[in-house]
């Protein structure tokens, strides 16, 4: 495994008597600002994820089991103050009807974070992980199902980084040499907890070859790979160019891109892939210059519930984010305006897609991976 090592994590539990709270990158801020923010309360994460002051599939899915852990603190601290979480082993005086009510105010409040972004499945994914724990710790004191929650969601943070690094690893092994490849949108450190899906296989391949370019679509509307991708690169001293998403085919053209990676939001059963809005395109100019497009992603991001992208809910985000430019209007008023976070990308288009697991094609996700549908 590669030794390259991320000098950014994105977000972490901290942990104290009264059972933690999550702390994470303010990923709005960045490039003007690299500033970390404590969420506390389930509607805090919430916003969070709503806003994106965190974001990415994978970020996204850990701020979820972070979420559901902290809500879970929150309905305890109504019935009992909690004075030390992890020492005080007294059980709980309470009676049935308040720990019905515990649980049926948690699965409403797990539901209720699920809704906060739609597309990316690794928040239901995790929130998921999150309501196992809860089945199976049904019968404890409600302050081990505080404990389990809070220490299940810190094993899904752990065990982010090291997918990613194994993705990494497998990935930059279909690297050329010297290669150009370009990336869209922001799949790295900042979109997981650490090291990153696309940014992964950059990391790997440049711990064996630091001769590699890498060029970063800027990625309108909200610009992650302008803002986010080349900060993440320069701050870990790799090479990186920054293009605006029309450019691409210019690129390809001229021979300047060996290899597209992208990360993923939801990958159907047929290998459909959903990706930041542009994803397709640039997947369409790769098939036409013969340039292999591989995507990235954990298993946790393919939803073998659904047959294809026809099937993927695609989020329709604030006119503002098309219209607004640091806070100046770019456009007339009363112009129409839609704007889809995200896109479809035809699995004919895509060479393979990397997981811990290994690179697979498209076809074989389905017979090959062992994924939770």
């Amino acid at each position: 495994m590669s030794e390259f090592q991320s000098k950014i994590k994105t977000i972490e539990w901290c942990k104290t008597k009264q059972g933690g709270y999550s702390i994470m990158v303010d990923q709005t801020k960045i490039p003007y600002a690299f500033e970390k923010v404590e969420i506390k309360t389930l509607d805090s994460m919430f916003d969070a994820i709503k806003t994106m002051i965190v974001r990415g599939a994978p970020a996204i899915g850990i701020a979820g089991a972070h979420g559901c852990a902290l809500f879970a603190l929150e309905l305890l601290s109504k019935i009992v103050p909690i004075e030390d979480l992890w020492q005080d082993i007294t059980p709980l005086n309470i009676n049935e009807n308040q720990r019905k009510e515990f649980f049926e105010e948690l699965e409403k409040g797990f539901n209720y974070l699920n809704s906060s972004r739609p597309t990316a499945v690794n928040l239901s994914w995790a929130i998921g992980e999150q309501k196992k724990i809860v089945e199976n710790s049904r019968t404890l004191d409600l302050k081990e199902v505080c404990a389990n929650l809070i220490n299940n969601a810190i094993r899904l943070e752990n065990e982010d980084i090291e997918i990613n690094k194994k993705i990494g690893d497998y990935g930059a092994a279909v690297v050329p040499k010297g290669a150009g490849i370009l990336t869209h949108c922001n799949a790295g450190a900042l979109a997981t907890v650490g090291y990153g899906t696309a940014l992964g296989v950059v990391r790997s391949a440049f711990a064996k070859d630091n001769t590699i370019q890498v060029y970063a679509d800027e990625t309108r509307p909200r610009g992650q790979g302008a803002k986010i991708t080349t900060f993440e690169l320069v701050k870990d001293n790799i090479p990186v160019t920054l293009i605006t998403d029309g450019m691409c085919s210019y690129f390809m053209r001229n021979k300047m891109i060996d290899i597209v990676v992208v990360g993923a939001d939801r990958i159907a059963a047929n290998g459909d892939t959903a990706n930041k809005i542009g994803t397709s395109t640039v997947a369409i100019a790769a098939k036409y210059y013969n340039i292999p497009f591989y995507v990235a992603a954990p298993k946790s991001t393919i939803d073998l519930s659904i047959e294809s992208g026809n099937d993927i809910i695609i989020e329709l985000r604030d006119e503002e984010e098309v219209t607004m430019v640091n806070g100046k209007r770019i456009c007339a008023e009363g112009v129409k305006i839609i704007n889809p976070s995200f896109d479809v990308t035809d699995n004919s288009l895509i060479a393979g897609i990397i997981t811990e697991d290994g690179i697979f094609k498209p076809e074989e996700l389905k017979y090959k991976l062992k994924v939770s549908a």
